[in-house]
């Protein structure tokens, strides 16, 4: 075999990047063999996302060097990469709503002067990449009106399109289906056949040990290990990327289910805005210290349940009690009134609902709260109390450790992990009765993960009502003390925690079974 053929797909050479007094990487060194599909893991602000963005151009290495296929090269930006074989697609995708899926892929990679002309022969050419590699989209469809699996087998195209033979993907499944995932990884699986090199970033240690070849851990900036899948375990591979063992598991002790009922909602009727039914008359109580699950295919309604509880939309029927007050339909809780009634809610979308990203990380940890007397200066309460709000905010950090430790940073400027961390801060910090929380650790590294169940736990024993939203059914038999399982906008089945597995609740799921209430 000659030496070009034993030579790495990619290989990062004593790879080290600083961002003023930030130390992202650290002499880095990696090495991926072609055609093969190599994990990327590490909590958040290990360095994973620096590391790809240096390999794909968007900054450059303060020290070390790059080589594809045994050359050095220099990689100065992203239309270098992409001239390298290089391709990228990011966990936020980068396509334009108001364009078609076909002139998304040829933005910016026009192959003639003539659009018409060029339109048919990069239809032409993604028809046959369609075919080879089963990523099917709709050419001719608005992106803004597509859903997010289809979305992310676009930016794969995308990138395809453009020639990557070395394909990056930044945490691809944190806004799929367990559906959508598989058919992914189906795809993915078939890439590699043809002889794409995958890099995957992902905080899904299942995921690294369905789909990689080789898996390297990351910490603190620093390479710890590089291991074959085959002789690691995701218990091995969680421990190294926090540097001590980690419990994702139920625990041991379990909370006694409380009798003060904290919310009951009934007849929950919603359509959405093609008409068709997203609640079909919903009923559920939550009651003191408990943690109820709800589990279904995205899509089924567990979004619009959230929204109709936490007062974002008013649905068309039902009634819904919050302590002693009582809701209709056409006078229905409003978010203001739900805070005053100690309703918490951390939505599912953080970026679009649950912060401002262009506000300091001070203002994003008093949104929602910022009317509230704590937060009124004196003498007469009508301005802002910038200083109380700062360091509320320092003493919010502190205990649910958001990193960096800095309230005047950009929100958009924290990892997402830290994002989420900080929205929670501010919602549990209220001392809520009821806590509604959507997908709670989506994109989130795995010492943190354990770190928002501890939280979620806590506060159960202390007496509120968590009614929790996941698309993973792995947090839900860690957290729940009963299950819901939604499916067309109906409660399907509803079983204590003792009853469920994952077949039973995959079941449910798929309307293939109904179980009566526990």
């Amino acid at each position: 075999m000659s030496d070009s053929k034993r030579a790495p797909a990619v290989r990062l050479c004593e790879i080290s990047k600083r961002f003023g007094a930030v130390q992202a990487n650290r002499g880095v060194t990696l090495a991926v063999a072609p055609g093969t599909v190599h994990g990327i893991v590490g909590e958040n602000g290990a360095g994973k996302s620096t590391l790809m963005a240096i390999l794909y151009g968007y900054y450059q290495a303060d020290e070390g060097h790059i080589e594809v296929g045994g050359e050095r090269v220099s990689i100065a930006n992203s239309h270098q990469a992409i001239a390298l074989g290089v391709g990228m697609v990011h966990q936020h995708f980068m396509l334009v709503d108001t364009l078609s899926c076909l002139d998304n892929v040829m933005l910016g990679a026009e192959p003639t002067f003539f659009l018409a002309r060029g339109k048919r022969a990069v239809r032409a050419k993604l028809e046959a990449l369609m075919q080879s590699t089963g990523l099917q989209v709709q050419l001719d469809a608005l992106v803004g009106e597509l859903p997010v699996g289809e979305l992310q087998r676009l930016e794969i195209l995308k990138a395809l399109y453009r020639g990557a033979k070395i394909l990056i993907l930044d945490e691809p499944t944190a806004v799929l289906t367990p559906q959508e995932t598989e058919q992914l990884f189906e795809t993915l699986r078939k890439l590699r056949a043809q002889g794409t090199t995958i890099l995957l970033i992902t905080h899904k240690l299942k995921e690294v040990m369905a789909l990689c070849d080789e898996v390297t851990v990351m910490r603190a900036g620093q390479v710890i290990k590089t291991t074959a899948i085959a002789a690691t375990s995701p218990e091995d591979l969680a421990e190294a990327m926090v540097g001590r063992k980690v419990n994702l598991g139920r625990a041991e002790t379990q909370a006694a289910r409380g009798q003060a009922l904290r919310l009951q909602a009934s007849g929950l009727r919603l359509r959405d805005a093609h008409g068709v039914p997203a609640l079909a008359g919903v009923d559920l109580q939550l009651r003191a210290g408990e943690i109820v699950g709800v589990a279904g295919v995205s899509g089924n309604g567990q979004s619009e349940l959230l929204e109709v509880l936490s007062g974002m939309r008013a649905p068309e029927a039902g009634e819904l009690q919050l302590g002693e007050v009582r809701f209709t339909a056409g006078a229905w809780l409003a978010p203001k009134r739900a805070r005053e009634l100690k309703l918490a809610h951390v939505p599912e979308d953080r970026h679009l609902l649950g912060m401002v990203m262009s506000f300091p990380a001070w203002e994003t940890a008093a949104l929602g709260y910022h009317e509230q007397a704590q937060y009124r200066a004196a003498p007469l309460g009508l301005a802002m109390d910038q200083d109380h709000m700062r360091a509320q905010t320092a003493q919010m950090m502190e205990r649910f450790d958001v990193r960096p430790r800095d309230a005047q940073l950009g929100s958009s400027k924290f990892s997402g992990g830290n994002q989420q961390k900080l929205i929670l801060a501010r919602e549990i910090g209220q001392q809520p009765q009821v806590l509604l929380v959507g997908q709670p650790t989506r994109g989130v590294d795995i010492g943190a993960i354990e770190f928002i169940h501890g939280q979620l736990r806590r506060l159960r024993d202390e007496g509120c009502a968590v009614l929790l939203v996941s698309s993973e059914l792995d947090e839900i038999l860690a957290l729940a003390d009963r299950v819901l399982v939604m499916n067309c906008g109906r409660i399907t089945g509803e079983l204590g925690i003792a009853e469920c597995d994952e077949k039973t609740l995959g079941l449910l799921m798929a309307a293939q079974a109904e179980v009566a209430a526990a």
